[in-house]
């Protein structure tokens, strides 16, 4: 049981690594859109009534699905300095906590997300703007989604810890 909890550790951590990699092209996307808006608006004096609703899509999309991979590289925001005070063995304590709180609170947080996502899939909702795209519906999805990653990785991180495998949570963040 330990080797096949172990395996899921690695393989969670390999999986949250990919996608947050693949995320990075989503930013870069997100710097075309904005540039290309500029160019037309200031050059040509022709605004389009999408690069600013694609933009935010897109670094939304990005922010969302990198959340197992922050969680796996331990680089959430945290308090360094109580780190240094407490000490390494008390550290470690306060980590599962930690670890243990962030998972209640996300387990709740899809639990309010599962209703409304399941709605926007039989019923698309509308942006309303110029472009009026999915955009409403397609967040209120994705937020589901991240919570499902973050969640798999937050087991996974769990595991590491019990196992006494963690990687990189001392020193700051």
């Amino acid at each position: 049981m330990r080797h096949l909890l172990a395996r899921y550790a690695e393989t969670m951590d390999r999986f949250s690594v990919f996608v947050g990699h693949g995320c990075s092209i989503l930013f870069f996307a997100c710097i075309i859109a904005s540039a290309l808006e500029v160019v037309m608006r200031y050059g040509f004096d022709r605004p389009t009534t999408w690069s600013t609703e694609l933009s935010i899509t897109l670094c939304a999309t990005a922010w969302v699905l990198a959340v197992g991979y922050v969680t796996e590289r331990n680089r959430h925001i945290s308090i360094t300095m109580l780190e240094i005070v407490v000490g390494p063995g008390v550290w470690r304590y306060f980590r599962i906590v930690q670890l243990v709180a962030a998972f209640g609170a996300v387990s709740v947080l899809s639990m309010a997300l599962w209703g409304p996502a399941l709605k926007v899939i039989g019923r698309p909702e509308y942006s309303g703007t110029a472009m009026n795209s999915l955009q409403p519906s397609y967040l209120k999805v994705l937020l589901l989604v991240g919570c499902c990653l973050y969640l798999l990785q937050l087991a996974a991180n769990i595991i590491r810890w019990f196992q006494h495998t963690e990687k990189g949570t001392v020193g700051g963040h």
